[in-house]
């Protein structure tokens, strides 16, 4: 049986430090991988996931419905809006180019599935720099975005809690006792969607896990990591990590 394709979009970034040492200093720059342990929890599953890092998507990123529909899911993991909007030939070169947001719109309403996952450029993320608010892209999400940065920091940690019901294909044999989690995008609910686990109430039981549909598609919003910061090594090393994500894209890519 062949397995289902998967575009995950996102999760890289570059950082640089200038280290001074009394009168000397020197710059270095380090690449980093936000997917690796999700990828790893996916290799031996029904899905081929190609992971292309947010500075490929801004070059590589399909730019028609045809090469969009090759894929049975696509994620978007902390990758802003602007990565997709700003193909290098719009952006260097002043040239008309395929608006992403809606070809995403688009291939949901026909049948393909979105997920979003959280992260700094998720939702609307870090200083409101994600800017999926009143894009496309929100239009076929299950929750609405801020208009502002949305990132909720809970250093103490949280505890998801379970709100729908445990014979729901994504819940299914994961139980209600789930490792904490560290921080999550703020979102509100849209009519019509599936909330299915949310923050604790501390933090005003707002969505964690939350699914959609849209047209003869389905979509799914994760608004906390798939790797650190946000979802510690504990959550992680918890065997129900691999089974709610495999469940997340078994789901979304079944007919609506």
């Amino acid at each position: 049986m062949s397995k289902s394709k998967v575009l995950l979009a996102g999760e890289s970034w570059v950082s640089t430090a200038t280290h001074i040492k009394g009168f000397d200093q020197f710059p270095t720059v380090t690449y980093h991988t936000g997917a690796d342990e999700l990828l790893a929890a996916l290799k031996d599953s029904p899905f081929d996931v190609q992971f292309m890092p947010a500075h490929e998507a801004q070059r590589d990123f399909p730019q028609s419905l045809e090469a969009l529909s090759a894929y049975d899911a696509i994620i978007l993991s902390d990758i802003g809006a602007n990565t997709l909007l700003l193909h290098p030939d719009t952006w260097i070169h002043s040239k008309t180019t395929p608006n992403r947001l809606r070809l995403l719109r688009d291939y949901v309403r026909n049948g393909g599935a979105l997920l979003m996952f959280g992260g700094y450029y998720s939702f609307q993320g870090i200083n409101g720099g994600a800017r999926y608010h009143k894009t496309p892209v929100e239009e076929v999400l299950p929750v609405s975005c801020l208009s502002v940065d949305d990132r909720m920091e809970v250093p103490e940690g949280f505890a998801p809690v379970v709100t729908g019901k445990e014979s729901h294909p994504i819940l299914k044999g994961l139980g209600t006792d789930w490792p904490v989690l560290l921080g999550y995008n703020e979102v509100t609910v849209k009519d019509g969607a599936e909330v299915l686990a949310t923050v604790s109430t501390d933090y005003g039981s707002q969505p964690l896990l939350v699914t959609g549909t849209y047209g003869k598609g389905r979509t799914v919003a994760w608004t906390s990591d798939v790797g650190p910061h946000w979802l510690p090594s504990s959550f992680i090393a918890w065997p129900g990590y691999k089974t709610l994500f495999e469940q997340m894209l078994a789901w979304a890519t079944a007919k609506a």
